[in-house]
């Protein structure tokens, strides 16, 4: 009972935080992330302890999950030469030069459980990144970069960090090439083909399911069963999880029905709002747990932790601008890609903020080395825990600042309003083809009635290209429909309370309503 009382108090914690930084303008990570900082300092609130594999296991694989759902693939295949380059070339750089600085400064530390070090503190939080980069409204291209690179740097900092401590604990002191390449090829190749799996196996059962509660509940088994298979294996259960989201978002208009994707969508919105937000949460409050078995001198602390986060800040956009520029120097990339402004991989550098991600990988560190040599691995929690706070608190929340200053190209909304409108025309000729096919026999007035319906949804997509303050007719049917909606469901409300009809009749006639005004709000932008 206990347990359960404080897991509500979390999440209620959580909720008010992200509601309190809606309020104030600010990012809701950040704001949670301080708020556990200042709680976890409070003698009588409760003690937390983060457990690693409840993190990669529990919380970890729903979030990617929902973050590859809604992943564009086309978009995701088109950005895959600069999401792989920093997905898997920048973690492996920062893995190896936070490994080799701390190895300087620490010179009786094995070289391989720095290196484990550098592999934790290496990638940016696939929740970070997108709770950040959506809120401050960076151009498309740059979010799905950097949504890109957050559903796949956590494999290879995690494979990294498995063969880093292998080498570590190994008798010995090392591991031999081949182990590496076949730790490599297992976690990276299983989990591929577990993922692939997951598309087809999953595909089919929501293909096959008509009832919405039941894919619903299917949704939130996927990820889960897609993990305990690949670590079943030894693969990476991080891969297995992505491709699997890539693949079934990608065909999900498919396999499910309107019913169910709008359900789904409302329940992954849910989860991912409130384990975000205990994400957060609970990475401030290790700060009490983490600071407390530290004994190393302050200046010595002080020290070393400026050269690792100095080193993570700095390691980031050395190999950004190399990464962005070098590659268009062949003459075929750069025609098919033209170099983007200097302010884009600016902008990608400063938004590597770490994340929960990196605090269950340090608290997953060995206790001993080989042979049982101690080793400091307190010190090393503790740079972990400093390089997710710094990064995320000073990079997060100067990030829309700097993306301001620096004042990237926007997409630009009436280019989006127009392919929209060209798109829409073309899918309402094909709606009117299709009436005209299956019209004989109905009655005209249902026949006109759906016309005017196709004619109205064509004339919203060109009206959103009007860029004139004047109330536009579908605004002002909105507007309008939106009262009688009101008057409608007060009606309803009243006739219920006297006994006119049973609740299930009210219930049924205000899910119509609710529908339709989504569906106004929708068309409305709100």
């Amino acid at each position: 009972m206990e347990a359960l009382f404080q897991v509500v108090v979390f999440l209620a914690i959580a909720t008010f935080g992200a509601a309190l930084a809606r309020r104030l303008g600010l990012l809701a990570p950040i704001l949670l992330v301080v708020l556990g900082l200042a709680l976890s300092f409070l003698p009588f609130f409760p003690h937390v302890r983060l457990d690693p594999n409840l993190v990669l296991v529990g919380i970890l694989p729903p979030l990617l999950y929902v973050a590859a759902l809604e992943t564009s693939v086309p978009a995701f295949r088109l950005n895959l030469r600069p999401i792989l380059l920093l997905a898997v070339g920048l973690v492996i750089f920062t893995a190896f030069a936070v490994g080799t600085v701390v190895h300087l400064l620490l010179p009786q530390v094995p070289y391989s459980i720095c290196l484990a070090l550098g592999a934790v503190v290496a990638p940016p939080d696939a929740v970070a990144a997108t709770a950040v980069a959506r809120k401050v409204g960076l151009p498309r291209r740059i979010v799905t970069i950097l949504e890109g690179e957050s559903l796949i740097n956590d494999a290879t900092a995690l494979v990294l960090l498995r063969v880093a401590i292998a080498a570590a604990t190994a008798a010995g002191g090392g591991v031999g090439f081949g182990d590496v390449a076949r730790e490599v090829l297992v976690a990276t190749g299983g989990g591929i083909l577990i993922g692939l799996l997951g598309v087809v196996v999953f595909g089919y059962l929501h293909k096959r399911i008509s009832d919405a509660v039941l894919d619903n509940a299917l949704s939130l088994i996927v990820p889960f069963a897609v993990v305990f298979a690949a670590e079943e294996i030894h693969a990476s259960g991080v891969v297995a999880v992505v491709v699997t989201g890539l693949g079934i978002g990608h065909k999900l208009p498919l396999l499910m029905s309107a019913a169910s994707r709008l359900q789904v969508a409302a329940f992954w919105g849910l989860i991912r709002f409130l384990l975000e937000g205990l994400v957060f949460l609970l990475v401030g409050l290790q700060l009490r747990e983490v600071v407390r078995d530290l004994d190393e001198p302050f200046g010595f602390l002080a020290g070393i932790t400026a050269a690792v986060l100095a080193v993570v800040f700095l390691t980031r956009f050395v190999w950004l601008f190399p990464a962005t520029y070098l590659a268009r120097l062949v003459p075929r990339v750069r025609r098919r890609d033209p170099a983007p402004p200097v302010q884009v991989p600016i902008v990608l550098g400063w938004a590597g903020m770490r994340g929960v991600v990196t605090l269950a990988a340090a608290l997953a560190l060995p206790l001993t080395l080989a042979e049982g040599r101690p080793y400091p691995r307190q010190l090393f929690i503790w740079l972990a825990f400093a390089v997710i706070v710094v990064t995320l608190v000073a990079q997060g929340a100067t990030l829309p600042t700097v993306a301001r200053r620096l004042k990237l190209p926007p997409d630009d909304p009436v280019q989006d309003a127009l392919s929209a409108a060209a798109v829409q025309q073309q899918a309402s000729r094909a709606a009117r083809e299709r009436l005209d096919e299956l019209a004989d026999g109905a009655p005209p007035a249902v026949v006109e009635r759906l016309r005017g319906l196709v004619r109205s949804r064509t004339n919203l997509a060109w009206e959103r290209l009007g860029g004139t303050e004047r109330e536009t007719p579908s605004q002002a049917y909105g507007r309008l429909r939106q009262e009688m909606i009101d008057a409608e469901r007060e009606v309803f409300r009243a006739a219920r309370d006297s006994g006119k009809i049973p609740e299930e009749v009210l219930v049924r006639a205000y899910r119509d309503l609710d529908l339709e005004e989504s569906l106004l709000r929708q068309e409305s932008g709100e």
